[in-house]
């Protein structure tokens, strides 16, 4: 009986296990599995928040009966910041966790690569933070679709106010990377436009992450320039504020800087914040809308703290994702991609529309003031501006999209 021992004792294995495999995929059959990619260690100060939002719009969207029926189940990774690992966890998580879509990135060259793969594999990508313009103009495609506004809409904004100043000598810094370059280019090209007598004295290219904030402050001082636009963020813009500081760089100087109004940036800084930037932000402790009341409300009971920038992103975005699923009636990229085409969801902060012509939401920008209270950076004086005014007319949109 030793002889027959192994066989039957395969046998069973094989039962078993076709057991596990059949309760997996009833599981499976019972949700609807995404994929989501994002550079959490190297950007926690904004992915933190951003995956406490995701996570909430999953509890809620669960809790009222889930999507067609399925509840959904998100499958994260981490991109490590590098867009050959991002391409590397998508493959993993299409092939392996046969995820029906993707969301998520954070830096631009991840959120380009994330594209690209998205255009190969024809599966469906909601870039949730990545801002260059490429994703949805030069290298934009089929499947792809994006929710924050885009890093020339950001700079429109701010350059109605910059050209109010009427300062005629401007320096710039900015990180060395996609995001950074493409900003200070719309900037100087936004400004000339507006402002032809305009000349930037001088021009600091960082490296991401890697900042020589004593360098960079004293070539700017050294430049003499009437106001700074700065494309900084995370720990690259606070030690450069800290070392403006010290050095006296921003007295007498305005300055012009994008994504500084965010909580995830000022907070750290606390009564070292900057004050009387122009900044773009998200001021939610003085957002009074019910929707944007209940959304706060739900965050502070379930993490016990206030929500960031990035929770109002990671909650609209998954919320987007809900909402196109319903609309698709499928998980199918090509039924997804086509339902996400004039989709309109509705937000904390108000509805948006995800637009046919570019695939870029309408999710618009706070623009104010930064000031100190209570100890610590807050935006003052702020006003909404729609996404849908700072968008490029549809004729230059087309000679800037490849036709799909």
């Amino acid at each position: 009986m030793t002889f027959f021992r192994p066989f039957f004792s395969g046998i069973a294995s094989m039962l078993l296990g076709a057991g596990l495999c059949s309760a997996a995929g009833a599981y499976a059959q019972d949700t609807i599995k995404i994929g989501e990619i994002n550079s959490y260690q190297a950007q926690p100060a904004f992915l933190g928040p951003y995956r406490q939002g995701w996570e909430l719009a999953l509890a809620q969207i669960n809790a009222s009966g889930g999507v067609l029926g399925k509840q959904l189940e998100v499958i994260s990774r981490d991109d490590n910041g590098n867009p050959g690992d991002a391409v590397r966890v998508a493959e993993e998580l299409v092939k392996r966790e046969q995820v029906s879509l993707l969301f998520g990135g954070f830096l631009s060259n991840t959120g380009l690569a994330l594209t690209d793969y998205a255009r190969q594999r024809k599966i469906f990508f909601l870039a949730a933070e990545p801002l260059t313009d490429k994703i949805i103009w030069q290298n934009g495609n089929e499947y792809t679709y994006r929710l924050r506004p885009s890093t020339t809409m950001l700079v429109t904004a701010l350059v109605k106010e910059a050209v109010k100043l009427k300062k005629k000598r401007w320096a710039l810094v900015y990180p060395n990377y996609e995001y950074g370059q493409s900003a200070a280019a719309s900037f100087k090209s936004l400004m000339k436009q507006a402002q032809p007598d305009i000349e930037f004295v001088a021009e600091q290219a960082t490296p991401l992450g890697k900042i020589d904030a004593g360098a960079v402050t004293q070539a700017l001082a050294d430049a003499k320039p009437e106001a700074i636009f700065n494309a900084l963020f995370a720990t690259d813009l606070a030690r450069f504020v800290r070392e403006g500081n010290t050095r006296g760089l921003f007295e007498g100087r305005e300055v012009v800087s994008l994504l500084s109004g965010e909580p995830e940036y000022l907070d750290p800084l606390r009564n070292e914040a900057p004050s009387n930037w122009i900044v773009t932000g998200y001021p939610w402790y003085a957002l009074t809308t019910p929707a944007h009341q209940k959304f706060v409300d739900a965050y502070r009971k379930k993490y016990n703290d206030t929500p960031r920038n990035g929770s109002l992103v990671g909650y609209s975005a998954l919320m987007s994702v809900a909402a196109g699923l319903q609309k698709a009636g499928s998980t199918d990229a090509d039924k997804l991609a086509a339902a996400f085409s004039g989709l309109k969801v509705d937000t904390p902060i108000g509805p948006i529309v995800y637009r046919a012509q570019d695939h870029q939401s309408t999710l618009g920008v706070f623009v104010g003031r930064t000031g100190l209270k209570d100890g610590r950076g807050i935006m003052s004086s702020f006003n909404y501006v729609d996404g849908a005014a700072l968008q490029l007319p549809d004729a230059q949109v087309k000679k800037l999209r490849p036709q799909n």
